[in-house]
């Protein structure tokens, strides 16, 4: 048996623990440490291996706050987090939740890449499942002897295409663990969270040679192969947990798309690099358009970056156009799309998920165009383009030249560089409203200060995943949803820009420090648009979902204990 399980009574759930002695300090969701009362460290058999003061949770989350900016890197305060994670759950995200802003950046971009970097050198305590060549078809059987039986949540990553820095093997795990930590913070509570790692393989001689590392020692599987062992995860995910949302993270933009579509019919499934990132972009440039006096359908846009994240937002924005009244044709004609050869033009060769957003030669007529195909300045100039996204990942794509050109079409010129990590950012803040006089509507995916200018300080808003990707989470479980929609998706965007421009009317987003409000707001609507198509498996959609979900999501507190 489990060595503890969660239970529901009138009051909100309890913890019945089963484990004694060590084996309960050594269970993260389990130990609380110095907070066992006199009475539970009887019936625990941990009297007398903690230290006799009884602490209450304030006052543990004082202490190692105190010990935390101790810590004198960002790489060392990752690595505290992470062990106080492993440690006692309940005490880190009571830290995480009184700390967001602080901690946002170390617990996910940019410090986790660094972690992830670093994953087998600094390996410590292990998390989550790994499915491999080695054992997928024992998948079954991993999945039932996991002691979580209500996962409601699954990262799933294959590590290809990990935030800026791509290809990172077994290390990307951490990503996953990353992304769930804001998933609780959203109000998921953590026995529901399930991070794993698909180990197909690496194609870094560096970390195939390294005598460190800790993964599967093979180039990256590929094609059939590849599929056949992400079914066979799926299959035995279906199995063990049927309702339970699985996130495909950082996905080389080769497979994203492939394996979204393949399962999200067969498990309840969405891809945070295409649709949270859609999302998100697409909550701004609402918000952005409102700021400029202007309405959304009247923006012409370039996306610099045809990768998942590339080709997401130019979704987003396409069905966020049609959403406003444009038909599909006028709202494909105002989205401009870029990768590293150019625009992406018909009659060139292009990956299926790329030629969507491919425009006919006679769309270009009229334009001075020195090469085959128009570059992202010669796209400015002849679409009259008003608002540029970056999702290259090529830092300082953006120069003078490409920014002052955007900054000729409108008065209000939206900049959003949203690649991440900081130094994959395509244009500094600073510069881009240098560069536009302090005209610039300006957001970033990797946070950043405010900037002075005119001796004004300028909000630099941070376009950040955070703000959706727990709510679409937290509504399609609770709406126990047997898929995740696009409308879903779209509805969390429409959400954030509402009610970013009700309680901050003068940002694009809101400041990350309300990530946990946020997410409980997104929650509601998707849960909501989930009832809405028929999509919601719950009994009874409720009256009042709002409420329905605040009551049931996790803030962090020690349950109440009955020993089994």
């Amino acid at each position: 048996m489990p060595p503890f399980e969660i239970t529901s009574s009138p009051t909100g759930p309890r913890m019945r623990v089963r484990a004694r002695g060590v084996d309960v300090l050594r269970n993260p969701l389990v130990n609380r440490g110095s907070a066992f009362t006199y009475e539970e460290r009887r019936s625990l058999e941990v009297d007398g291996f903690l230290p006799p003061e009884v602490d209450s949770l304030d006052v543990q989350v004082d202490r190692v706050y105190a010990s935390f900016q101790r810590e004198g890197s960002a790489l060392a305060k990752y690595q505290f987090l992470r062990a106080l994670q492993d440690r006692n759950e309940t005490l880190f995200y009571a830290l995480l939740s009184r700390h967001v802003e602080e901690m946002l950046p170390i617990v996910y971009t940019p410090t986790v890449g660094e972690a992830i970097r670093q994953y087998s050198g600094m390996f410590r305590v292990p998390r989550g499942l790994t499915f491999s060549p080695l054992n997928v078809d024992r998948a079954g059987e991993i999945l039932a002897s996991y002691p979580l039986s209500d996962v409601r949540m699954i990262v799933a990553t294959d590590s290809s295409a990990i935030l800026g820095i791509g290809d990172q093997g077994y290390g990307g795990i951490a990503i996953s663990i990353g992304k769930l930590a804001l998933y609780t913070l959203g109000g998921l509570p953590p026995w529901q969270a399930l991070p794993v790692s698909l180990d197909v393989g690496t194609d870094r001689e560096d970390l195939l040679a390294d005598p460190l590392y800790l993964g599967v020692r093979r180039r990256r599987m590929r094609g059939d192969e590849y599929l056949a062992l992400v079914d066979r995860f799926v299959a035995a995910v279906s199995a063990r947990f049927p309702e339970a949302i699985v996130q495909w993270e950082d996905l080389a933009k080769d497979t994203a798309f492939d394996v979204l579509a393949r399962y999200r019919d067969r498990q309840p499934s969405f891809n945070d690099d295409v649709q949270g990132t859609g999302a998100v972009a697409l909550a701004g440039l609402m918000r952005a358009s409102t700021l400029a006096g202007r309405r959304l359908v009247d923006q012409v846009f370039v996306v610099h970056g045809a990768g998942a994240g590339g080709i997401g937002v130019a979704q987003a924005i396409r069905a966020g156009l049609v959403r406003a009244g444009l038909a599909d044709a006028d709202a494909r004609a105002r989205v401009f799309v870029l990768d590293s050869k150019g625009l992406l033009m018909e009659g060139r060769a292009m990956e299926a998920y790329k030629q969507p957003f491919a425009k006919p030669r006679e769309a270009v007529a009229g334009w001075s165009v020195q090469g085959e195909r128009p570059t992202l300045l010669e796209t400015i100039v002849g679409a009259k383009a008003t608002a540029l996204l970056g999702l290259s990942g090529q830092g300082g794509a953006f120069d003078a030249a490409v920014v002052r050109a955007l900054a000729a079409n409108a008065e209000r010129p939206i900049v959003f560089p949203l690649s991440n990590p900081t130094a994959s950012s395509e244009v500094l803040p600073k510069d881009a409203l240098f560069w536009t006089d302090g005209r610039a509507l300006v957001a970033t995916g990797s946070p950043f200060e405010p900037v002075a200018v005119g001796g004004r300080a300028i909000a630099i808003g941070q376009g950040n995943n955070a703000f959706v990707f727990p709510g679409i989470g937290l509504g399609a479980s609770l709406a126990r949803a047997r898929r995740v929609s696009d409308a879903m998706v779209l509805e969390a965007a429409t959400t954030l820009a509402e009610l970013t421009a009700r309680l901050h009317p003068d940002r694009l987003y809101p400041p990350v420090a309300e990530l946990g409000d946020v997410a409980l707001a997104v929650a509601a609507r998707v849960f909501a648009q989930a009832g809405r198509e028929g999509l919601a498996a719950v009994s009874e959609v409720p009256a009042n979902i709002e409420e329905y979900v605040k009551v049931r999501a996790y803030a962090p507190r020690y349950l109440p204990v009955d020993v089994g």
